[in-house]
């Protein structure tokens, strides 16, 4: 059987199938053939006529509509409840789809706890919720839409429930005016803190309908079911004649609520309720806002000193860890007294990009300090240094790394390019030549977490490679891709370390090590870790190289860097 022809339009969200049957084909070609015997027919005004402009834009604005409706969806459902209004108008300027996804990756991986990692624990929390509130909160709505449902997915489950689902009898507390009523169905919710709306955070829902669906209320008096029942239910004002149930509908607060004995609390001033009520409705806000903005406006103004290195070390085979260090000069940051110490707050927000600005991976972290006013002065000789490893495959990226300084105000916005080497199993190949001031063993239960983590040594990069001569200069390396012994499988080479004064080519260290000699030595991967004291070298300005020889592959690689000894 011959099969149909078909013609397939996609686009995303939308595949639209026009079939065309052979035999369709066949049986009008056959009444052509019968009809031209007839007399020619007298000429027929066309049928299909050119599309009006205004036919045009209307059918343009229709696919437009059709094909945006997956992306209206995430926008109003998936994230309805936690983007925030700067974002909503940013993704509805996007006219692409492409930019549209690069905005969804960015905007989970801006709100990613740990950016360095595979998983987004936000995100799957975020679904989790989703899915919780639909099977708990759900009546004549999706749980997702219900005003119990926003709540618990904002905001997470709260700390406290006072759950009354079937109402019945209910002693007023004294705020609400005592005495005892009968209510509605009611929920009352209770978190301990919500950022940016405060402690001890009460939410009240109220099933007035019976139907299950809780709706968010700012008015206590709104669960009263005899609310409406002249003489029933009545506050203790109004048993004791100080007070009239009609009185309630007086109030201008918003409120139905009876007089309460001794004064109406903080807590139900009517524009704190109203204060509460508007800020559970928008987006939690997103860390460290403002450093997300500098680095989209591109500031290039250099306020706060920062020194920023970036080394690379081998993971796998296609995966690169870079070790991305940040470095402050204590002198350069503002401290402010608070509670009888010192204290310094620098929040750092760093972020990866393709070399076309397509988001990769972001971080942020807030740095404190915090030290005895007697030691502020010594402290100021000192360094602050923060690492952040972020895992990338081999290429070419952008590095935007955004410090504010929260006391002074001061920030400084740096970007520069990250070339991610590949690492060919067939070449020798090594990391990065990183000196450094600290290189240890770290304890069993620190190996491979933490700052400044490589396997299980802690390697602390000295940011700027000067030294002072009563100071050993640590020197760290992996070699990788020796060419294994048949028998043995191990390397058979050699390192050679060389430092020479600056601009010179003579040597006042030159020393060769053995690979037999280098603990755990593998022809996949050497690692270099050597502690070199200073105190008999000259002050001056010196290049060290670093010569790793495979005799085994015939191969050589040689790595070099400067630094200084004050």
């Amino acid at each position: 059987m011959q099969s149909s022809k078909a013609l397939w339009v996609s686009s995303f969200g939308l595949t639209v199938l026009f079939a065309i049957s052979p035999w369709l084909s066949f049986d009008v070609a056959a009444q052509d053939s019968k009809d031209s015997k007839k007399k020619p027919a007298a000429p027929r005004e066309t049928v299909a006529k050119p599309l009006t402009e205004k036919e045009r834009k209307r059918k343009e604005a229709q696919l437009k509509k059709e094909l945006e409706t997956p992306w209206k969806k995430w926008i109003n459902e998936d994230v309805g409840y936690i983007i925030t209004d700067d974002e909503r108008k940013a993704f509805k300027q996007f006219a692409t789809d492409e930019e549209r996804e690069q905005f969804v990756e960015q905007f989970w991986l801006r709100r990613d706890p740990t950016p360095d990692t595979v998983e987004n624990e936000f995100k799957e929390e975020h679904y989790r919720r989703i899915a919780y509130a639909n099977e708990h909160y759900a009546s004549g709505i999706p749980g997702w839409k219900a005003d119990r449902g926003r709540i618990y997915i904002t905001f997470g489950p709260p700390d406290e429930i006072d759950s009354h689902p079937s109402g019945g009898s209910y002693q007023r507390p004294t705020a609400e005016g005592g005495g005892e009523t009968s209510t509605y169905p009611f929920e009352d919710w209770r978190y301990r803190y919500i950022e940016g709306i405060g402690n001890d955070v009460n939410i009240e829902f109220v099933d007035p309908t019976m139907t299950g669906e809780y709706r968010m209320t700012m008015d206590p008096s709104e669960k009263d079911a005899l609310l409406y029942v002249p003489n029933a239910g009545l506050t203790l004002s109004e048993q004791m004649g100080l007070s009239t149930k009609t009185a309630r509908f007086q109030r201008t607060d918003g409120t139905h609520l009876g007089t309460p004995l001794g004064g109406t609390p903080a807590s139900m001033d009517e524009f704190t309720r109203l204060e509460q009520f508007a800020k559970l409705q928008k987006a939690p806000a997103v860390k460290f806002k403002d450093l997300e903005a500098s680095i989209n406006t591109r500031i290039t103004f250099n306020i706060l000193p920062m020194l920023v290195r970036v080394d690379y070390v081998r993971v796998t085979d296609t995966s690169v860890l870079a070790n991305i260090t940040v470095q402050f000069d204590n002198k350069d940051l503002q401290f402010q007294s608070k509670e009888g110490v010192q204290k310094s707050v620098i929040n750092l927000f760093g972020r990866v990009t393709t070399m076309t600005r397509r988001p990769v991976t972001t971080f942020e972290k807030p740095l404190e300090i915090t030290i005895a006013p007697e030691l502020l002065q010594k402290l100021a000789a000192n360094r602050s240094i923060y690492q952040q490893s972020v895992p990338l495959a081999p290429g070419r990226y952008r590095l935007n790394v955004v410090a504010k300084d929260i006391v002074g105000g001061n920030m400084n916005n740096y970007e520069v390019a990250l070339d991610v080497p590949h690492f060919d199993e067939e070449k020798l190949a090594s990391s990065s030549l990183i000196l450094a001031d600290t290189i240890e063993k770290l304890p069993t239960k620190s190996i491979g977490g933490g700052m400044f983590a490589i396997g299980d040594t802690k390697v602390r990069p000295r940011l700027g490679d000067k030294f002072s001569r009563d100071e050993k200069m640590g020197i760290y390396l992996q070699v990788y891709n020796f060419q294994p012994d048949e028998k043995t499988q191990k390397p058979s080479g050699e390192i050679t370390y060389q430092i020479a004064k600056a601009g010179t080519t003579e040597n006042v260290l030159d020393f060769t090590e053995d690979l037999s000699k280098i603990p755990n030595a593998s022809a996949n991967q050497v690692t270099i870790e050597k502690l070199l004291p200073l105190k008999n070298m000259v002050p001056g300005a010196y290049t060290l190289r670093v010569k790793a020889t495979d005799k085994k592959g015939n191969q050589t690689l040689q790595q070099q860097t400067n630094f200084t000894v004050n």
